[in-house]
């Protein structure tokens, strides 16, 4: 189980760490907290050094609610970014979150080497094709609607089984266009009430019948801190504890907001699994 990141092999044999990096002033945990050259940098630096095998970065923000950017602002903010990243740590692997054709094809020109789409293509007609032209990992997450309006689509009979049904039908048209590396995210808190996110959580080793890797990110969200009664600022404890339910249920890549801690897990998980 590997991947080709700009012709370096990565194993997803043993579970891997991937840090968020948010560029955007309205992301629900971090928003507008890394907002210059040096505090990128800085940041970057800590995830490495704590483990991450993968940046994340995105320029749009996807929670619940917000409010819509136009493509040519996501470019602005993410695109020298990339070059800045990859400029002071060369060997950074770097992922992209976005479901835009054309900021994909920006990024992956600078230096990225992961496409990360929270919409599986449905948002970009483009996307898939892109993807398969541009012949990088790519990472598809399940969700309805956009983020403005998908808490509002929550009206599943089996929420695992139209998540799976979606992924079929995604996959299908993914492998005729000749994508091979691929990763699958069940999208935590899209589209999703707090019932269904656990339910979900619940059945989460059923997603292994794709056979493809497995990327979880609940990092904070508010699935955890809704449940504890808390804050996404005081959410750290409550997701450490679910990371470690999600890697014994199968999980390949966990996408974090805190790099050390989720380090501790894959560490921990690997020596009760040894």
């Amino acid at each position: 189980m590997t991947i080709n990141c700009n012709g370096k092999l990565i194993s997803l044999h043993q579970p891997k760490v991937m840090g968020i990096l948010n560029l955007t002033p309205d992301s629900f945990y971090d928003g507008g907290k890394y907002k210059d050259d040096s505090s990128i940098l800085h940041h970057v630096e800590k995830m490495i050094n704590d483990g991450a095998s993968f940046i994340d970065v995105g320029a749009y923000s996807t929670r619940p609610g917000a409010i819509d950017v136009d493509e040519q602002t996501e470019l602005k903010r993410i695109v020298p970014i990339i070059s800045i990243i990859l400029k002071e740590f060369s060997e950074a692997i770097v992922s992209i979150d976005t479901f835009r054709s054309k900021v994909a094809i920006e990024c992956i020109s600078s230096g990225a080497a992961i496409i990360n789409d929270i919409s599986a293509g449905v948002q970009d007609q483009q996307m898939l094709n892109t993807v398969a032209q541009l012949n990088v990992p790519y990472i598809m997450m399940h969700t309805r609607g956009t983020p403005q309006n998908m808490q509002q689509q929550t009206n599943y009979d089996d929420v695992l089984k139209e998540v799976l049904l979606f992924f079929s039908e995604r996959l299908s048209i993914a492998k005729s266009l000749g994508i091979k590396d691929i990763i699958i995210d069940p999208g935590f808190g899209f589209a999703k009430n707090l019932n269904q996110n656990y339910e979900l959580l619940r059945q989460l080793e059923m997603m292994s019948f794709i056979e493809f890797p497995l990327l979880v990110g609940i990092s904070r969200k508010s699935m955890i801190y809704k449940t504890l009664n808390t804050t996404a600022d005081q959410a750290l404890n409550g997701t450490t504890a679910l990371h470690m339910v999600c890697l014994q249920k199968g999980a390949k890549i966990l996408r974090v907001h805190d790099v050390r801690e989720a380090m501790e897990c894959v560490k921990l998980h690997d020596q009760l699994n040894a």
